[in-house]
């Protein structure tokens, strides 16, 4: 199996693309992923979409995307595993890159959430969701997360307020995020007295509905060194699968399909969570970045809460989490958040982040995981 390297990114601003396409969206970050690295063709692309059919009526997404930025005919694959799509194509990419079937891979993820009403937009992220024993029943995103945080809460003591702080953490970090769809501060009380969504989830623990995409160029380290790139090559990868349904797991505050794709990435790269620099993880509710933390063995179980409350996640921290800002500032065009996490750690491992970057960063870990957590895929980063 040959080492793969990661060589270009691209990533335009998310939010409210009202004037722009899911089309103009995804070909605008991968034209800017292949100037970045120079590369003069592509063998193949993955596009990581969760839902386009639902969001904008629009399935066939890989053809159609080949055909706008120009790359027909190369083959071209619409990758889906609901919010963790787009860490699944980079999965996906790398397998064709390292077993030797292409030597240059575009990874990216795409998705346009806005141009649906908000009641439309819920039923799509829904269907990531066991629809016969949950979203019959009434529940929806916002509801399965409280019922981790309750029982987070009620089991370790976590309280209201250290959600808070993954919030203020990650809105902290964003405003330093030109690219975030909201770059601006926000405070505990701030977050405390906004509009209530899902007791005790309030509208300010809630990652947005966004448009937006990212994308990446992968090729052979041996490509890499030929061209003369930084190398920043993947060194781990991890997948599973857990119950779709919340109420099948043994412990709901226990994430076992990011304990289990972590463990595979670390033994793969030859790592433990301490040789890690920074984590890029999925905190699409603020009990999912404390959750996902002790999943990944970055802290114990039952201690995510703390670890933020005394600062150990903040960038200059133990083990900064999110520098990027996160699902929560940066935004969550699902299908693009895998990819858009590999920009992040590129940057990070590049130097190139500016204000929010993390001092002689050398490894980093991305994590992007679908609906409650029913699939994860994990992905470990060295600089050499």
């Amino acid at each position: 199996m040959r080492e793969v390297a990661v060589i270009g990114v691209g990533m335009t601003k998310w939010g409210e693309l009202w004037e722009k396409s899911l089309r103009d969206v995804f070909v605008e970050s991968a034209l800017l992923a292949i100037e970045d690295s120079g590369v003069d063709h592509i063998d193949s692309m993955y596009v990581g979409s969760m839902s386009p059919g639902l969001f904008v009526g629009q399935e066939h997404i890989s053809a159609m995307l080949a055909d706008y930025l120009g790359r027909n005919p190369i083959p071209a694959t619409r990758v889906e595993s609901a919010c963790a799509s787009g860490g699944l194509a980079l999965r996906q990419g790398f397998i064709e890159v390292a077993s030797g079937m292409s030597d240059i891979v575009l990874v990216g993820g795409v998705e346009k959430m806005t141009d649906s009403t908000g009641a439309e937009a819920t039923f799509a992220l829904g269907t990531a969701a066991d629809q016969e024993y949950e979203l019959y029943h009434g529940i929806t995103f916002p509801g399965l997360y409280a019922l981790i945080a309750i029982a987070h809460m009620e089991k370790y003591g976590t309280t209201r307020e250290q959600m808070a702080m993954v919030s203020v953490k990650n809105h902290l970090n964003g405003a330093h995020n030109p690219l975030a769809q909201y770059p601006f501060k926000i405070t505990v009380d701030q977050v405390l007295s906004s509009v209530m969504i899902a007791d005790p989830l309030r509208i300010l623990d809630c990652s947005p509905i966004t448009d937006g995409a990212a994308a990446a160029i992968i090729c052979s380290v041996d490509k890499a060194r030929e061209m003369g790139k930084p190398l920043i090559k993947i060194t781990g990868i991890g997948q599973a699968t857990s119950t779709l349904e919340l109420a099948q797991r043994k412990d709901i505050t226990w994430i076992d399909a990011t304990y289990l794709a972590a463990q595979q990435a670390y033994k793969m790269a030859d790592k433990t969570p301490q040789d890690i620099d920074f984590f890029e993880v999925h905190d699409c509710f603020s009990i999912a970045e404390i959750c996902v933390m002790e999943a990944l063995g970055i802290v114990e179980k039952g201690q995510g809460g703390r670890a933020v409350e005394e600062g150990k996640t903040a960038i200059g921290g133990q083990y900064p989490v999110n520098p990027s800002g996160g699902l929560k500032s940066k935004g969550h065009p699902v299908g693009a958040t895998g990819v858009a996490q590999v920009v992040e750690v590129v940057k990070q491992l590049r130097g190139e982040a500016g204000e929010r970057q993390v001092k002689d960063a050398r490894t980093a870990m991305t994590q992007n995981m679908g609906g409650s957590g029913a699939s994860t895929v994990t992905h470990i980063f060295e600089r050499e």
